[in-house]
């Protein structure tokens, strides 16, 4: 029994990862209709700078803090320089895009930070969380860390009115023109805050994978299985589909005969190519209809 508990909690810290991160992917999805395969790299690019900030002599949450906005206004740029001017391109000029994206982010961190694996500070620490060896201080961390951000978004999303106009310009971005929301800057609003969401998984996630130009690529095909498990279409299933993500690798990993740590990348494809089949619209995701 205590090694389930143990296993379901370490599984709901890193679902928590997975679920910021298919929550960043969700978002430039509904603004674009597009996957970003660069979502990795640009958090692992933001972990990067978090780790400089704090060479550079700044403390971990001065860092934290600095690294969000810097993501938020990279991915703004990102949007109008790169992706805006793709706006009516066909779908393989934006995968072209995305792929050229990856590559230059990945290129640029190794040569400027070089491809040596290095460490990266836990603000939380790594003993057991008040007294407990069932979880650490730090998947505590990683928990509260991604429920107080997403208790932040859904309040955001919710009652603002910037909030509400992201909504409708992802949902009805004709309908949203109509009553003066400007869906341009609505989408690049939506990639800066995707960039931010990123940036914070990798911070998290840096003191546990350690910090190197690869580190994102296996958490970015967990973070598409949750997306496509809770539904493209809907935010908070991309999060519930983290959580449950996270859970079933380490349930499945630990109880099944035979899956080992190198067995789980191949379990989250599984899954994906699963819902796809039995429900491509995932479980919260609404099914569109288009006329032809």
């Amino acid at each position: 029994m205590e090694l389930l508990t143990n296993q379901i909690l370490a599984g709901l810290a890193t679902g928590a990862i997975y679920a910021c991160m298919a929550l960043a992917v969700v978002m430039i999805y509904q603004a674009i209709n597009h996957l970003n395969f660069a979502q990795g790299e640009m958090a692992m690019f933001s972990t990067f700078i978090a780790w400089q900030l704090m060479q550079w002599g700044l403390g971990f949450w001065g860092a934290f803090a600095l690294t969000l906005v810097i993501s938020f206004i990279g991915g703004v740029a990102l949007e109008r320089l790169l992706f805006n001017p793709l706006t009516n391109a066909p779908v393989l000029v934006h995968v072209a895009g995305f792929i050229a994206l990856f590559a230059i982010l990945n290129s640029v961190a190794g040569l400027t930070w070089d491809f040596t694996i290095k460490q990266f500070p836990s603000p939380f620490g790594s003993t057991g969380f008040l007294g407990s060896q069932l979880i650490s201080k730090h998947q505590a961390g990683i928990i509260g860390v991604a429920f107080a951000m997403l208790s932040l978004l859904y309040g955001f999303f919710r009652f603002t009115r910037i909030g509400l106009a992201l909504r409708a310009a992802a949902s009805q971005p004709e309908s949203a023109r109509l009553v003066g929301i400007d869906t341009r800057w609505m989408v690049a609003l939506g990639w800066g805050m995707a960039s931010a969401i990123g940036a914070i998984a990798g911070v998290l996630i840096a003191p546990v994978v350690f910090l190197e130009p690869n580190m994102m690529g296996g958490v970015l095909l967990y973070s598409f299985a949750a997306a496509v498990l809770g539904g493209l279409s809907s935010p908070f299933g991309s999060v519930l589909g983290g959580f449950i993500v996270g859970v079933f690798e380490n349930l499945v990993s630990t109880y099944v005969p035979g899956v080992g740590t190198e067995l789980k990348l191949p379990i989250a494809l599984a899954l994906i190519v699963t819902v796809l089949v039995i429900r491509p619209s995932g479980l919260l995701g609404r099914v569109v209809v288009k006329r032809v």
